[in-house]
């Protein structure tokens, strides 16, 4: 077996030494070069240009920046004909144009179309504009359970408060991921350590917006019977920032799917939780 190794290796070699001996050009067609196998390592990402910040010019007002869950090739829930990714960018629109309105808050978009951002690059837009508030909306899907219906308020934690919360983080977390395998460089170990010392002052703020939301809410919303929930929800790791979900409903279920595509839903939606930010401001600067 070695001996025909040998031959096998030397053979062609003792071939082309005879041929170039000779003085014979062997061609080399000149598209044979395309047959190399390139690899093209992506250059490292820079920051994403930050969004444009409506309402007053100045710095000094506080500034809510507001997330639209989803977008791009990644549609989130889908049910009864509507994608979240459409429900969640319609609610974020109505909501920053009604907090124009009343004025005397900032806000902004982590994005305002179709588009696509890592779930670590949207508080990260927060973090960088040096937000006051994040608020991440999405839509919900109970599958097969078409009978499941209304809002919830989720903040974070590293202990799921029910095993459906469970199942509703591994879902969003999992939009960065392609085929399994993870996109967004996010070490849950480090992760836990940094929710564990940076995040107690903001979690409770986050606790009380939350609260805040349910109870200004209550007479234009329909909420779940379980209204606030924890999750370790990825977009919602932000050191020193007030950070809730709102999961405006379910897509997978007929009442909800109405309201959420309804433009008078949608008015009081964006009134509801423009007064719930105003008010948390205004705890906070007597604070």
């Amino acid at each position: 077996m070695r001996a025909h190794l040998v031959l096998a290796v030397l053979l062609p070699l003792a071939v082309m030494g005879g041929l170039m001996a000779a003085g014979i050009k062997l061609p080399v067609p000149q598209w044979g070069r395309e047959y190399v196998l390139r690899l093209f390592m992506p250059e490292p990402a820079s920051a994403l240009p930050l969004p444009r910040v409506y309402g007053p010019s100045d710095p000094a007002r506080p500034l809510v920046v507001i997330d639209a869950g989803h977008g791009g090739r990644d549609p989130g829930a889908v049910g009864a004909g509507i994608r979240e990714k459409d429900v969640t960018l319609g609610l974020a629109l109505a909501l920053r144009d009604e907090l124009v309105r009343q004025g005397g808050v900032r806000v902004a978009l982590t994005r305002e179309d179709d588009r696509s951002l890592a779930l670590a690059e949207r508080p990260g837009i927060a973090r960088r504009l040096g937000a006051d508030l994040f608020v991440s909306i999405h839509a919900d899907s109970a599958g097969e359970k078409s009978g499941v219906s209304g809002a919830s308020l989720y903040t974070l934690s590293t202990k799921a408060s029910s095993a459906a919360a469970a199942r509703f983080a591994r879902r969003e977390n999992a939009a960065d991921e392609l085929n399994g395998v993870s996109i967004a460089g996010q070490n849950e170990q480090v992760s836990a350590i940094l929710v564990e010392l940076s995040q107690r002052r903001a979690q409770g703020e986050s606790l009380e917006f939350a609260a805040l939301v349910e109870r200004e809410s209550s007479e234009q919303l329909v909420f779940h019977p379980q209204t606030q929930r924890a999750a370790d929800l990825v977009v919602l790791r932000t050191p020193d920032l007030p950070s809730v979900l709102f999961e405006a409903g379910f897509v997978t279920n007929e009442a909800d799917a109405a309201r959420l595509t309804s433009p008078a839903w949608k008015a009081g939606f964006a009134e509801a939780l423009a007064r719930s930010i105003r008010i948390h401001f205004v705890r906070q600067a007597g604070s």
